[in-house]
């Protein structure tokens, strides 16, 4: 294992706030001292299954501890996701059924494993112990907790004052979330900073219990290509973990300037060390370009391969520097009868119809290099390109 000062190094690079830092320098002592992993979980209620780099960025810090010689257990709530996770809500989520828990707890798991160390992972259902708990068991742990403590969390207190409803079994989520740090004996738990109230309860019952608590290291929510909103699917501003090496690397030239260095702290395993040589690198008049295109290289090799990234580095530079189209650009049969948004949709590049007038709107669909309109009419061997590195020849 690395020395204790080499492991805060890395474990801080990024953190909005480790609670409590003495704690976790005690934890690695011992770790050291013992030659013995410490637990690091994570919690994941299974309701939107399509992983993006803001829900990975908790994800990449757990891959840096595996990598300082941690096990992960990563805890999917099929119990806890038939509530669902009340926070940041205005009123109580829709319950999931067991089957919808379970399709979407097999998507998370086949795409968490793009980040984590399969060897260092255990995955747990948190039924597995929830769903043993009796009546005298809930008693006993709600009697340790009050309504005034619940109400202390923003969206139960902003719902109590504007007299909106709150179930009742809302005030059961953090409770059993706390509940799966004592099943697996947790030293670390990781959540961005919206979870703060939930992950801060389950260090809370430890203590009550009379165990160790665990740390809880929360991580900054990471915002989209715009650089304003949360990265979110639904306002299109997202880089998917699961999308092609063209395209995360076509988006990753999208990032804003001044939110460079955040990327790497958060979307990235680079050493905080390399981190702040890059930093140096801008603040000495490096054009930012070169900053990026090296951001964009890293995060493709990430999620596919280094091969992969250089490939799209140069399609980037053909594309972009030279001026040129790429290379065996890829045939598509289309009906080019249909209008421009229908047959964007048709050849795959973007999921919706609403999507694609989204991106016609913005300027970013162009026919042989000129700039398209909703009006614009697709004819045989026009190249279509659709953002900055997906094209097409319609035949």
């Amino acid at each position: 294992m690395k020395s204790v000062e080499e492991q805060i190094k890395i474990i801080g690079k990024g953190a909005d706030e480790i609670i409590s830092l003495e704690d976790l320098k005690k934890k690695l002592h011992k770790s050291v001292e013992e030659n013995k992993p410490l637990t690091v979980k994570l919690g994941l209620d299974p309701s939107a299954p399509d992983i993006h780099l803001g829900h990975a960025v908790v994800l990449r810090k757990i891959k840096q501890l595996q990598d300082l010689g941690h096990r992960a257990v990563i805890i999917i709530g099929d119990f806890t996701g038939m509530i669902g996770d009340p926070t940041g809500k205005s009123k109580a989520r829709k319950q999931l059924t067991k089957e919808q828990v379970l399709i979407n707890a097999k998507t998370y798991e086949e795409q968490i494993f793009r980040i984590l160390d399969l060897s260092k992972t255990e995955v747990r259902f948190n039924s597995e112990w929830l769903e043993t708990l009796n009546f005298r068991d809930i008693i006993e742990l709600t009697s340790k907790y009050t309504v005034a403590r619940m109400l202390e969390r923003e969206d139960f207190k902003n719902r109590f004052e504007n007299n909106l409803s709150i179930g009742i079994h809302e005030f059961f989520y953090p409770l059993m979330q706390a509940y799966d740090s004592l099943a697996v004996e947790a030293d670390i738990e990781l959540g961005g900073t919206d979870q703060r109230f939930n992950i801060l309860m389950g260090r809370t019952m430890q203590k009550d219990f009379e165990k160790e608590p665990q740390v809880a290291i929360f991580m900054p929510l990471l915002e989209g290509l715009d650089g304003k909103e949360k990265m979110s699917k639904s306002l299109g501003n997202y880089i998917g973990i699961m999308e092609s090496a063209q395209d995360i690397y076509g988006k990753a030239m999208s990032i804003p300037d001044e939110l460079m260095i955040k990327y790497f702290e958060l979307a990235t395993d680079i050493h905080p060390d390399e981190v702040e040589a890059i930093k140096s690198r801008l603040d000495n008049g490096e054009n930012p370009r070169n900053i990026k295109m090296l951001l964009a290289k890293e995060l493709v090799t990430l999620y596919h391969s280094r091969e992969e990234a250089e490939q799209a580095e140069e399609n980037f530079k053909n594309i972009f520097q030279r001026k040129a189209l790429p290379e065996n650009i890829e045939e598509f049969h289309a009906d080019t009868s249909k209008d421009l948004a229908s047959i964007i949709v048709e050849i795959g590049f973007a999921p919706s119809k609403s999507e694609a007038k989204r991106l016609i709107k913005q300027g970013g669909v162009k026919i042989n290099g000129e700039k398209a309109s909703d009006k614009s009419q697709l004819n045989s061997q026009d190249v279509l390109q659709v953002g900055k590195l997906k094209f097409a020849r319609i035949i």
